[in-house]
């Protein structure tokens, strides 16, 4: 077991107990709550990063103030284009949720993965983020990645990647995905890039 995947685990084993021990009266949660500290790989520019976590601070906001307690909902967002993932109650909010994204000021694209259905259990949810780990484990363990080039976001056990790449890197990181136990889907939500605009976004990082 390498020391980059007993580390992301570590973290992702703590997460899935927070998780465990939370009511499930927390149904909002966004993609960029956290800070990576690697705002110098991204492939984003700082502005867009920042501009990323005002719109999911901003389409939470707005989903917990018109959807409350009912709905168990993810806002995620990469280079303005936002993947929405959860449950709800009913096709009327899954479709307020896609209009209140969609209304939020920089986004230039809305993905609703929303499924109506009850909310996933507690259970559920910490399966998803230890998949979440064993993927991102993965990802910097591959040598032909840069793993800080994507997002993972497991909802039901199904796999949602987001990121600026490649078509080669896309699917790299989708075959990784497919590997781990427990994993029924992988869906793309990717901005794909050439390998020219690549080397590019490389000698800029390189450059910095």
């Amino acid at each position: 077991m390498s020391k980059s995947f007993q580390n992301v685990m570590a973290s992702t084993l703590s997460a899935a107990a927070l998780l465990s021990g939370l009511s499930a009266c927390a149904p909002l949660m966004m993609g960029g709550a956290v800070m990576t500290g690697m705002v110098a790989v991204d492939r984003r520019t700082s502005g867009i990063q920042l501009e990323d976590e005002g719109i999911e601070l901003r389409t939470a906001q707005g989903l917990r103030q018109n959807l409350g307690e009912s709905a168990h909902v993810n806002v995620t967002s990469y280079n303005r284009q936002v993947l929405l993932t959860g449950e709800v109650a009913t096709a009327a909010q899954k479709e307020l949720a896609d209009k209140l994204a969609q209304s939020q000021e920089n986004v230039k694209a809305v993905a609703n993965e929303l499924t109506v259905q009850a909310a996933s259990s507690l259970t559920q949810r910490s399966k998803d983020a230890i998949i979440t780990g064993q993927i991102k484990a993965l990802f910097v363990d591959a040598k032909d990645l840069q793993s800080t080039a994507f997002k993972v976001v497991t909802e039901n056990s199904v796999v949602f990647l987001m990121g600026r790449v490649t078509s080669r890197e896309a699917q790299r990181a989708t075959d990784i995905a497919r590997s781990v136990s427990g994993v029924t889907k992988v869906v793309r939500v990717l901005d794909v890039i050439s390998e020219e605009e690549l080397k590019r976004l490389s000698a800029q990082t390189s450059a910095k």
